[in-house]
């Protein structure tokens, strides 16, 4: 895998998100330096599992998606003897 990384404009929302958390949840304040350190340290650390989480959610969908095609195929099959 890839390392996860955001442009200029995701990691500008997701400090500002970041700081906002702090700021309301632990009453602390985070400066923008600290706050995409964090960033890169959860990416780094924890990313994998929401990624791999979205695969299997994803991979879920197509089963799904598959088996209504299976469905939808079947019922144009024939009578046959």
């Amino acid at each position: 895998m890839d390392k996860i990384t955001f442009d200029n404009e995701e990691t500008a929302l997701l400090v500002h998100k970041l700081q906002g958390y702090f700021e309301s949840e632990l009453n602390q304040e985070i400066g923008q330096f600290d706050a995409e350190f964090l960033i890169d340290f959860l990416s780094e650390n924890l990313g994998g599992y929401y990624y791999n989480r979205g695969l299997k959610d994803a991979q879920g969908l197509i089963r799904m998606k598959l088996e209504d095609i299976e469905v939808e195929i079947e019922s144009l099959e024939m009578p046959t003897d």
